[in-house]
């Protein structure tokens, strides 16, 4: 299994690169060719299909995703935070990611959650 922190590495480089070949190279790191990634906007399969998405995101948004935590994680599970960044270095939104990974460290299911989850009343 290839390093976690690798794994988290090269998907979070991807939400930074504007150029379809190198997101791909990115995922391609990272991300199992037919894994699924879901979001409250967005729900695609397959690595291309994430490709196009996260190109879509960041030409629409023109912003950029930062890892902000370390991931932690048990068994196959991943949990990391994450924010979305505007051109004048405010935040656009910020959330959470839960991931699975496969045998090869790659990621299989991603969950992505926007903002915190509103407290008990």
């Amino acid at each position: 299994m290839q390093d976690l922190m690798h794994t988290i590495e090269s998907y979070g480089a991807a939400w930074q690169e504007k150029s379809s070949g190198k997101r791909l190279e990115f995922l391609a790191h990272c991300f199992a060719e037919n894994g699924r990634y879901v979001d409250p906007t967005a729900d695609v399969s397959g690595r291309e299909r994430l490709n196009a998405h996260i190109g879509e995101i960041l030409e629409s948004s023109n912003g950029r995703v930062e890892i902000t935590s370390s991931p932690v994680s048990h068994h196959d599970v991943v949990h990391f935070t994450w924010h979305m960044v505007a051109p004048d270095g405010a935040i656009m939104v910020a959330g959470h990611d839960f991931i699975r990974l496969d045998e090869d460290g790659k990621i299989t299911h991603l969950a992505g959650f926007f903002g915190d989850p509103p407290p008990l009343t």
